[in-house]
């Protein structure tokens, strides 16, 4: 159940409840792609840092360890010790990035495993399959994400396909929700817009799929190469067109300027990589902006990475002991910097729902962009 406690202008605060908790949004999920956050993050620590919800991807799984693995040790929240909500994408993401390794047909996708090249066909029955094995909470639909550059004429083909797979997933999800040995039965899923960088394709896509009445509904295809420009004006034009009384969630975005953004016009769901990959590469997250922690000026700053930051690393480490970590290739200084890093969208999202429920989020976005682009005194 999808409950809008407040808004501000376009902006939304709202609670999302599921079978494995309620969810408030806007959040941020943070991205387990294999069951796991990248940088030896356990779900301990994520429950330690604010973390609501989990991604996992669909298509990286079913290849390895294997969904029915997963299923056979309860499902995703048993397997990996996490005990809140889910996502699980699709895997049709995977039909865009692999693409020089698939082949795409109206029953689904066949794909050679980029692990060991084995073929693996997956449509939207199977998607939906290896999804209820994970047992997420949160299922995506199974799409094709076609690229920004694409002709037009194809994007209207992949859209008109991604319709029909779509109405698939749905009628798949119900059978296997009926089913006894099914571990969880309350899966919910969510649809996904699909259009490119015509807004009109975007509109009349999300008219026809928001008649399915769905748990929630997603915006894929962006961050995918189009400006950030672009990215805003589709949300401009697509979101009004979304369910009101329904979660709007904008896949694999992105940079905590681009979550203010999408706040600001109607999203309640975001996740990327950015946080824990920038962290891995020693780039710090910060009101001020990033701080590459490799840096020669850090070497003898005994500050935390950012005053009255209250992850792990800030309450109790130095940036010039990091930084040490991270020159001499120490583990802990890569787990150190992805541990602050989602702290840090993890306490914005927490800071932006209450900068909404006081009518005053235009203001906390002015204040934090003006932040970023000054960097740090």
């Amino acid at each position: 159940m999808y409950k809008i406690l407040h808004t501000d202008g376009m902006a939304k605060r709202a609670a999302f409840t599921t079978v494995h908790g309620t969810v408030q949004t806007p959040v941020f999920m943070n991205v387990g792609t294999v069951a796991a956050i990248k940088g030896a993050v356990s779900s301990i620590d994520l429950k330690g840092i604010g973390t609501q919800i989990e991604l996992c991807n669909t298509y990286h799984l079913h290849v390895r360890p294997g969904d029915e693995l997963v299923a056979s040790m309860g499902g995703l929240n048993p397997f990996m010790g996490w005990n809140g909500p889910t996502l699980t994408d699709s895997g049709g993401f995977q039909v865009f990035s692999l693409a020089k390794l698939r082949k795409i047909k109206e029953e689904g996708v066949t794909f050679h495993s980029h692990v060991d090249g084995r073929l693996i066909f997956m449509g939207p029955e199977q998607s939906m399959q290896i999804q209820s094995h994970l047992a997420s909470t949160i299922a995506m639909a199974f799409d094709e994400c076609p690229s920004s550059v694409a002709e037009r004429s194809y994007i209207q083909q992949s859209v008109d396909r991604t319709t029909r797979w779509l109405e698939r997933c749905k009628k798949e999800m119900a059978r296997l929700n009926s089913l006894p040995e099914t571990i969880n039965k309350q899966q919910m899923l969510f649809g996904i817009n699909q259009g490119g960088v015509f807004d009109d394709i975007r509109i009349e896509h999300a008219k026809r799929i928001r008649e399915l009445d769905l748990d929630g509904y997603a915006i894929g295809g962006l961050a995918v190469g189009e400006s950030h420009e672009e990215m805003y004006r589709i949300l401009d034009s697509t979101v009004p067109y979304l369910p009101k009384d329904k979660p709007v969630y904008l896949m694999g975005v992105g940079t905590p300027a681009n979550i203010l953004e999408g706040v600001e016009r109607g999203v309640d769901f975001f996740d990327c990589v950015y946080p824990t990959r920038n962290g891995r590469h020693g780039h710090a997250y910060t009101k001020y902006g990033k701080l590459n922690l490799r840096n020669e000026r850090f070497k003898n700053d005994d500050r935390p990475i950012e005053e009255g930051c209250d992850c792990p690393a800030c309450r109790n480490h130095s940036r010039a002991y990091i930084r040490h970590l991270l020159v001499a290739g120490e583990m802990l200084g890569l787990r150190l910097m992805v541990l602050h890093n989602l702290r840090f969208y993890n306490r914005m999202m927490e800071e932006i729902r209450e900068a909404i429920e006081q009518d005053r989020f235009a203001e906390y976005k002015k204040m934090r962009l003006e932040g970023f682009a000054a960097g740090e005194n």
